[in-house]
């Protein structure tokens, strides 16, 4: 089991405590460090410090416990954020109707960026409100993206 889906199972029954659950698992390196990002999320997308804060005592004294990761690392607890990148189709099917920022590998029509309103997912496949389609091979990111 890779340590994300680790970390994920065992902090489930905590952010449930907090009445979150998690949203996603990161274990990256950046600048030469390693970090371990537990991202949380709940049904009103409001989480607070205090939720963070609770469910990083409680996962790190696991994490602690358990010693899964042999190298040393930076654990954060986090908010998914009102920016927060879709990655599962029930992350799609959940914000169908909003406003969304889809970033290509490559540019199409000479850019690698459109902002649209999510109309459709389907097997990878994102279609905007105005029609376009952006193929699944050709997507890096798709992101909420937050207007004023």
């Amino acid at each position: 089991m890779k340590v994300t889906e680790l970390v994920a199972q065992i902090a489930a029954p905590a952010a449930e405590k907090q009445g979150c659950f998690v949203w996603d698992v990161e274990f990256v390196k950046e600048a030469g460090e390693r970090y371990l990002r537990l991202y949380i999320d709940n049904d009103e997308a409001s989480v607070n410090i205090d939720q963070c804060e609770a469910v990083s005592r409680e996962v790190d004294a696991l994490l602690d416990e358990l010693d899964p990761i042999q190298e040393s690392y930076i654990f954060e607890v986090c908010s998914a954020g009102a920016e927060r990148e879709l990655k599962r189709p029930s992350d799609f099917q959940r914000f169908l109707g909003s406003q969304v920022a889809v970033k290509l590998y490559s540019a199409k029509n000479g850019r690698k960026e459109y902002v649209g309103i999510l109309k459709e997912y389907a097997d990878g496949d994102v279609t905007l409100e105005d029609g376009q389609t952006f193929r699944k091979p050709e997507i890096a990111q798709v992101r909420l993206r937050v207007t004023l």
